[in-house]
């Protein structure tokens, strides 16, 4: 008896069945492969998936319907030229003409087409529009790619190529260019490249915008995020009304397609460049460009500029609705005042009292509890013997040093430190230094020549000098140091400066953010007729916004036909100002230094301001970042400024403004947190010169020059250049010498280092917007 060529191998026994196994007889073969285990006490079968895959249809239709529909805002298709020989005003006119109805390009540049179901104004589409020629390396200038750059931060919506070829009738020519011309923009575009619509001689503009026309129906629009999430007028009209009564201020009357979602009268709206404010009316207009068949049964005549603003409705805000205009905090002056304590705050503390008595040490007089963690524990056997403790001593945060392998090798050799025997001390440790009789010039010149000599080897940039004419312990009033920068503590809320009063704080910033974001998604959701304060999307809307500076809505009238004017509708609490802390790296087209604090300009998603930032570490396993003096390029650094919240995440641009040249492209990211209690930490360098040097211990000067600062300064801790670490032992002389005992051997040529922080807080800016200048 033959046998069949297929292998039949045993089943697997088993004693129970699994549940998917008894349940795969009810889903399809479609959805056998995405339904996995059950949750919970009901099964998933195949009902489930066809309810999921009905309300992802239903999802992608009502997306269609709103970006593509009859009662639909405008398209926007913005024409960009990769290189300044490229001229775009035969290709915007064939667009125009091709859109419009009756074939004439009017003065408007928004037109309806009952033939592709759509408007357009000329952004929801932008169409690269490349010069292609012989020469490759010109298909992009420099210009071209910083503006690419540009809109790489901020987000590309969906985009075309179109590439104009300069060369006679022959194909095979044209072909191999346009095949050459398309691998090099690839690397630009990458998979944002869309199939390439060539133009030469023998195809005019006008027979490619039928194929770009049909690109633009055909194609599903991707819009940034941060743009779905806020609803948005751009403005084809600008108008100013003028009251008497606030001199300096106007109404300004803003026209355009509500885009994004609806608006709520009630709301608080952004004019780009100028500023937060209030709604005094919203009117709903009739659509100047309906995208109807009757249309072309009208005569031209009767389109005039009263019929197209019909007022169809007017809203007016609610006072006991509408959002108030709260820009900063009023800060109380009695708010840091001292108060009796309450009942409850003197019984916690007589239990503490109760629990244990604390062990009692010998602090300097006025030291509070918080100053005392700082103090060393241990004392010097040589204040131990004399019974006495310097009152003018620094306070020094030692933290956790078994969580510190740094800290760890210096505690190996503590022993080496303290059990040196004080019979190898030579006279010279004693004796006066050798500069104890100069004068002051001499004093100078003789730091100066030793400065000079050790500037080739200073390689860290945080190195100052202490000023003669000064006290350290004044001029260094502000810092403190620190036995470990992970590991000691700092407060977040000492010592705040008064720009702290003026700012907002939120007690969980994801907490709030989720909350905003619902109720906004919750009035996108109610009917039209439940919210009578709501204008939906796509209406053709003129917004009435007040006590607007009449300066900026002088200049935005001026601009109007040349710039685009935009009003987002911002969600709660977004006018409020905080520290906003952004992500950002710098330009690697820009040469320039750009300096901590130094005046920039921000696009932050829908905003922009002006800001002075504080550069630091961006380190997220930290409590505290480092301060850094310059953005440096390469990697990503964190960049605290004072700014109006909005929520993260939205894309960074930063331009390097000047009163004589246009604004240039300097750093790029993103907002990556809300709230002033991150810590950033100036750091700073002392430096002193061994003079005498015998094993571990020296002679150090020229760090100091008053021995009431060495005293100051003796617990925080000293190192070298050439790895040793050690510790002050007692001021020599008169003009602020000190003597240092280290974990090893010091050489002579070593250079003395102490480090110092103080916190750093960024800088509140003049002027916020630029349009006000």
């Amino acid at each position: 008896m033959g046998r069949s060529g297929v292998q039949v191998n045993k089943a697997h026994k088993t004693r129970v069945s699994s549940k998917s196994s008894r349940n795969l007889h009810k889903t399809s073969l479609q959805d056998r492969g995405r339904i996995g285990k059950p949750k919970g006490n009901h099964v998933k079968g195949a009902k489930a998936a066809r309810l999921q895959r009905a309300k992802m249809r239903a999802a992608v239709l009502k997306e269609k319907m709103a970006s593509g529909g009859l009662t639909s805002a405008p398209r926007v298709i913005v024409l960009f030229p990769l290189s300044a020989s490229m001229d775009l005003n035969s290709l915007g006119e064939d667009v125009l003409k091709l859109l419009s109805t009756d074939g004439d390009v009017t003065s408007s540049s928004t037109v309806a087409s009952s033939e592709y179901k759509l408007r357009a104004t000329v952004a929801d589409l932008i169409a690269f529009v490349a010069s292609a020629n012989e020469d490759i390396s010109s298909l992009i200038d420099s210009f071209g790619s910083q503006c690419l750059s540009v809109l790489r931060s901020i987000g590309l919506p969906s985009t075309a190529v179109l590439i104009r070829v300069y060369l006679p009738s022959e194909f095979k020519k044209e072909n191999k260019l346009k095949k050459m011309c398309a691998s090099r923009l690839a690397s630009d575009f990458m998979s944002l490249i869309s199939p390439e619509l060539s133009l030469n001689d023998e195809n005019p503009y006008f027979l490619v915008c039928l194929q770009f026309m049909g690109l633009l129906k055909a194609q599903r629009l991707s819009v940034p995020h941060w743009r779905k999430q806020r609803p948005y007028v751009v403005a084809q009209k600008v108008g100013m009304l003028v009251d008497d009564k606030t001199p300096g201020k106007c109404t300004l009357l803003l026209s355009g397609y509500l885009r994004a979602r609806k608006l709520s009268v009630n709301q608080l709206v952004h004019v780009t460049g100028v500023g937060d404010f209030q709604l005094s009316k919203v009117e709903v207009l009739k659509d100047p460009f309906p995208l109807l068949n009757e249309r072309r049964k009208q005569n031209s005549m009767e389109l005039d500029d009263s019929h197209d603003e019909e007022v169809l409705r007017s809203l007016v805000p609610d006072p006991m609705k509408q959002e108030p205009l709260v820009t900063e905090n009023t800060p109380d002056p009695l708010a840091g005042e001292q108060t009796w304590p309450t009942e409850a705050e003197m019984a916690e503390a007589d239990r503490n009292q109760k629990q244990g008595k604390p062990k009692k040490r010998s602090l300097p007089r006025g030291t509070s509890e918080y100053q005392a963690a700082w103090i060393i524990d241990e004392i010097d056997e040589e204040d131990s013997d004399n019974g006495d403790f310097d009152d003018d001593r620094m306070v020094l945060d030692r933290g956790e040093d078994q969580y510190s392998n740094q800290d760890q090798d210096f505690e190996d050799d503590k022993e080496t430190l303290y059990v040196q025997d004080m019979d190898n001390e030579t006279h010279n440790d004693s004796e006066m230094m050798d500069d104890e009789n100069l004068t002051r010039e001499q004093y100078e010149d003789q730091i100066k020549k030793i400065k000079e000599a050790h500037a080739e080897d200073e390689e860290f940039p945080d190195e100052v000098e202490t000023p003669i004419d000064q006290p350290a312990r004044k001029r260094f009033a502000k810092y403190r140091g620190l036995k470990s920068f992970r590991t000691s503590p700092w407060d977040p809320n000492e010592s705040l400066p008064q720009d702290y009063a003026r700012i907002f704080a939120f007690d969980n910033v994801a907490r709030t953010q989720k909350l905003v974001l619902k109720q906004a998604l919750k009035m996108e959701g109610e009917e039209e007729e439940s919210r009578d304060d709501c204008v939906p999307t796509g209406s053709y809307v003129r917004l009435h916004i007040k006590e607007v500076p009449l300066v900026a809505a002088s200049k935005l009238f001026s601009i109007v036909s040349t710039k685009p004017i935009i009003a987002f509708g911002l969600l709660q609490h977004e006018s409020k100002m905080s520290v906003l802390r952004f992500s950002l790296k710098k330009y690697d087209g820009y040469e320039d230094p750009i300096k901590t604090k130094e005046e920039l300009m921000f696009h932050v998603g829908f905003r922009q301001f002006v800001a002075r930032p504080v550069f630091s570490t961006d380190n997220i396993s930290l409590d505290k970042q480092e301060m850094e003096r310059f953005l440096h390029p390469g990697p990503f650094s964190l960049a605290s400024v004072y700014g109006p919240i909005s929520f993260p995440s939205l894309p960074l641009v930063v331009l390097k403004i000047s009163d004589a040249d246009a604004p240039a492209f300097a750093a790029f990211g993103s907002l990556k947190s809300i709230g002033p209690s991150k810590i950033i930490l100036k750091k700073i360098i002392l430096t002193g010169y061994p003079q005498r040097v015998s094993k571990m211990k020296a002679s150090v000067r020229y760090m100091f020059h008053k021995p009431e600062d060495v005293r100051w300064f003796k617990p925080v801790e000293v190192w070298t250049k050439c790895g040793r670490r050690g510790r002050v032992k007692e001021p020599v002389g008169t003009h602020g010498a000190m003597k240092c005992i280290f974990n090893g051997v010091v050489q002579q040529h070593d250079v003395v280092c102490m480090k110092l922080y103080k916190r750093a807080y960024p800088q509140w800016p003049e002027r916020m917007y630029p349009q006000l200048l």
